[in-house]
């Protein structure tokens, strides 16, 4: 159960009332451009990064929106151990509820618990970030039953396109490519409805045993990758080269995602990753925000995230974007998403990899290139508002000589220093520090320029300008080192110029604590 937080106000789990006239403006700014649903209250089922950018992204919005930036109350959950840490996204936050400490399944996972602490306060939307509860399709259910807006896609959208499986059935349905794998040959009648895909459809796309996976690697080919429908974070997935490292590595897969259904899938060799954002309202329409390429990973995670495409041609790019948005529309998608694809370098097609239900901890990149405020937009689809009328680098605490093992502790000292081509922020403060059921991404460090030999070149010399003093052990030099080899010397070369703005950033993010399931 949740008790009410003191140090910002909140009293017997009520949330105070907001001043009239701002409560009229938000409601005047929602009817004037065609929503239905004004939101005055948000809680964000979220810490750390997450909901740092949340929190300052949505009071950006409000001051240029009503000119105050409390236009929209804000109210945290918060841990004992992010409180003990003196946790960022709890000072900045308008109030707070303290919930259980420990692994997140007792606090931002937990289903019950949120609908509680989002019943307690009285909010009119929750925000669910990325990785703990926000794939769980069990919340935007439990909340729409309560009468409370979920600010992301409804239930059956999130089952079917959320589930690797799924949404590369639907995927298939939907004519968008993809790679060889267990269900190929699997296909859903013309005449049925995608978003509830039949029991019998989804069985013969999976694989239950070492032998069946044996079998579906012979067809699809070796290599192939074993995944976990479910998996996300780099878990559930192990690349295999022939029949003996499937029998080592099926149960592998199995007992790190339990539960999951298991499928196939061909491995895409020299090939990119590349993704799209999408931002879709409760009318069907569907908006395509540039594009992104994630190609430098490390254990299945992004490391360092640029935009937009160069690899490809334009007219590619442009494929990728109307294939996201066609996958969107057959599922009646509401909320931001990312479908992600892999781009074969050697023959130049691409194929489906997943979509992400959710705002992704890279959108930040997306928003530099197309001027858009991505959380802002999210609570205005949640009002109801059309597209039409929207006005609209990680830094972890990991260790790169200790096998990038997370780090926790305090921090004495953390200081960087903007400059008009690189912005940065952090959950973590001087004074503060990092809790063993933290996320070890405590940052994200951004930098643009006119072409990406700049945007890379502004990024090295603004991870230098990162000042850092405690117990912790930090990324930041090894990404530098990682930037300076494996960009300066890309055989693509850099100084061609890029169409428009370019956008980077750099870090990683590892679900080595477990704290935050999958999230890219």
């Amino acid at each position: 159960m949740a008790s009410a937080g003191h140090g910002n106000g909140l009293i017997n789990g009520v949330v105070s009332n907001k001043h009239t006239a701002t409560i009229s403006e938000v409601d005047e700014f929602c009817n004037a451009l065609g929503g239905n649903r004004p939101i005055h209250s948000i809680l964000i089922a979220n810490n750390g990064m997450a909901a740092v950018k949340f929190i300052r992204s949505v009071r950006s919005w409000a001051y240029e929106t009503f000119g105050t930036e409390k236009a929209i109350l804000l109210v945290a959950m918060a841990t004992p151990e992010d409180m003990r840490i003196n946790a960022e996204h709890i000072r900045i936050a308008d109030q707070f509820v303290e919930v259980p400490g420990g692994t997140n399944n007792n606090n931002y996972a937990n289903v019950q618990l949120i609908l509680e602490i989002a019943e307690i306060t009285h909010v009119d939307a929750v925000w669910p970030g990325w990785g703990h509860a926000s794939e769980n399709p069990e919340l935007p259910d439990a909340l729409k039953a309560k009468g409370i807006v979920f600010l992301g896609p409804p239930a059956v959208s999130m089952g079917a396109l959320g589930d690797k499986i799924g949404s590369s059935l639907i995927a298939q349905a939907a004519n968008v490519p993809t790679l060889p794998w267990s269900a190929s040959h699997v296909k859903i009648p013309p005449e049925s409805s995608l978003i509830t895909i039949p029991d019998e459809i989804y069985r013969a796309a999976c694989v239950y045993t070492t032998e069946e996976a044996i079998a579906s690697c012979q067809v699809v080919g070796y290599p192939a990758m074993i995944k976990a429908s479910w998996g996300g974070g780099g878990k559930g997935i192990r690349k295999v080269h022939n029949d003996d490292e499937v029998r080592a590595l099926f149960k592998q897969v199995q007992g790190e995602v339990p539960g999951s259904p298991i499928f196939i899938m061909k491995v895409s060799s020299q090939s990119r990753h590349l993704e799209v954002q999408l931002i879709c309202d409760q009318y069907g329409n569907v908006a395509t925000l540039h594009s992104r390429d994630c190609s430098v990973q490390r254990r299945h995670q992004k490391i360092i995230e640029e935009g937009p495409i160069t690899v490809a041609p334009p007219e590619t790019v442009k494929e990728l974007e109307q294939a996201a948005r066609r996958l969107a529309i057959s599922v009646n998608y509401v909320g931001a998403a990312t479908v992600e694809y892999l781009y074969s370098m050697e023959t130049g097609e691409y194929y489906f990899l997943e979509l992400n239900p959710r705002l992704q901890v890279k959108h930040p990149v997306t928003e530099w290139i197309a001027e858009i405020n991505l959380p802002a937009a999210q609570v205005a689809v949640g009002m109801g508002i059309p597209l039409w009328k929207i006005p609209a680098v990680r830094v972890t605490s990991e260790d790169p000589d200790d096998g990038f093992k997370p780090t926790g502790g305090k921090v004495q000292e953390l200081s960087f220093k903007s400059k008009p081509n690189v912005w940065a922020y952090f959950s973590v403060k001087s004074g503060g520090g990092i809790h063993e059921f933290s996320d070890s991404q405590f940052g994200h460090v951004l930098a643009f320029g006119e072409s990406r030999a700049l945007a890379i070149a502004n990024m090295v010399l603004g991870l230098k300008e990162i000042q850092i003093r405690g117990e912790i052990r930090t990324n930041v030099d090894y990404t530098i080192d990682l930037l300076n080899v494996n960009f300066y010397h890309d055989d693509k070369g850099l100084e061609s110029p890029a169409d428009g703005r370019r956008s980077s950033e750099s870090s990683y993010r590892i679900g080595d604590n477990g704290t935050s399931g999958g999230t890219n």
